[in-house]
């Protein structure tokens, strides 16, 4: 059965006055419209650094009552409040509450590993997939993912592939269909155009013009990637000026 944990967020309160958050296109686009609904099991937010990929994700994870920082709810810990005021602004609309969640975002999940780590308790770390500080990047990403995602939950994953090689994103493709299969809900910030093939999920374009529902096939990101696979010598000829060998 596929559940929506967050059904719609929606702009409920007014952002403070002189924000920079005004001038980001992920919350122009909001202010207009009032909300944001999903229609999938799987959303990707994609599109160009600056669009408010990753401030739309914190907002939403703050406001469903997750750590700024990541983690899951019981995570309490903070090294500097850099979150925006946007959390405040929303109203998650549910359809349901999920049994479980986590916030994984890449930049700041070494202070997430730390506080697991501080924990000290065997059985704790053990639903991590042992240390993550014991681990590579990716290795721990993978073992966070894999042992302590156990569905039925509400996860927010912000640019997963930052630590993950091509063939460890395909293993996150897999770790996503269990999740979905055990009735759980993804909301994911990434660039990467392999996570965006998962079948049936919803890709969200944001851009200067606003948020779109789009094939992940006419993506600025799958459209390059490609054209650039395709012939990387002529794309650096123009990139680079000169002819490339």
């Amino acid at each position: 059965m596929e559940r929506k944990f967050v059904r719609r967020i929606e702009l409920t309160r007014c952002l403070p006055a002189g924000s920079y958050l005004h001038d980001v296109p992920a919350v122009r686009w909001l202010k207009t419209t009032g909300a944001l609904e999903f229609h999938s099991p799987v959303t990707f937010l994609v599109g160009e650094n600056g669009v408010g990929k990753s401030t739309l994700l914190e907002a939403i994870a703050v406001a469903c009552g997750f750590n700024p920082e990541g983690g899951s709810r019981n995570f309490q810990f903070s090294t500097k409040e850099t979150h925006s005021e946007l959390s405040a602004a929303l109203t998650v609309v549910r359809s349901a509450h999920p049994k479980d969640g986590f916030f994984l975002r890449a930049e700041s999940f070494y202070n997430a590993a730390s506080y697991i780590g501080a924990l000290g308790a065997p059985d704790i770390i053990a639903q991590y997939g042992g240390l993550p500080h014991e681990k590579s990047h990716g290795e721990s990403f993978l073992a966070l993912v894999q042992n302590r995602f156990r569905g039925h939950g509400l996860y927010l994953l912000d640019e997963p592939e930052a630590a993950l090689s091509p063939m460890r994103l395909l293993t996150l493709l897999g770790e996503i269909d269990r999740l979905v299969a055990d009735g759980s809900q993804l909301i994911l910030s990434t660039h990467s155009p392999i996570l965006m093939t998962f079948p049936g999920a919803e890709v969200l374009e944001i851009t200067e013009s606003g948020i779109q529902a789009v094939p992940y096939r006419e993506t600025a990101h799958f459209e390059i990637t490609r054209r650039f696979l395709e012939s990387p010598e002529r794309m650096l000829r123009v990139l680079l000026e000169r002819d490339v060998k």
